[in-house]
C-alpha cells in the first residue's frame, strides 16, 4: 500500500509534468517524526487521554502535519501551480497513505501475530 501511495504521487507529477506536487511527499516524512521524538516511537499516546507536555506538543505536531498534507494540495491549486487532477491524484495517494498507517499501527498494537 506505501508503494502504491508513492507511485501515485510520483504520477501526480510526471503525468502534468509538474513537480509542485512533490511538496506534499515533505508531509509525509514529517507526520511521523513527534511520534519518534515525543512519543518514544510509540504510536499508542496518540489515543490516550493521558497528556503532558510533550505528549500533547507531539499530539498538536501530528495533527498539523497530516492537515497540512490535505491543506499543500489544495493550496497549489487554488494558486493555479498544479492541475485539478494532480490534486485528486495528491489526495488518492494521501488516502492510501492513511490507510496503510492506520493497519501499520493496528498491527503494533496487536502483540499476537
Amino acid at each position: 500500500m506505501f508503494s502504491s501511495s508513492l507511485l501515485l504521487q510520483i504520477l501526480a507529477c510526471a503525468i502534468y509534468n509538474n513537480w509542485w506536487p512533490m511538496l506534499s511527499a515533505l508531509m509525509y516524512v514529517l507526520v511521523p517524526m513527534p511520534c519518534m521524538f515525543f512519543g518514544g516511537g510509540s504510536t499508542e499516546y496518540l489515543l490516550s487521554r493521558d497528556g503532558g507536555g510533550w505528549i500533547d506538543a507531539a499530539k498538536f505536531l501530528t495533527g498539523a502535519s497530516a492537515v497540512g498534507s490535505i491543506a499543500i494540495p489544495i493550496i497549489l491549486r487554488h494558486a493555479h501551480l498544479i492541475s485539478t487532477g494532480a490534486m485528486m491524484i495528491e489526495f488518492m495517494s494521501f488516502f492510501i497513505f492513511v490507510g496503510t498507517v492506520m493497519c501499520f499501527h493496528r498491527a503494533n498494537l496487536e502483540d499476537e501475530w
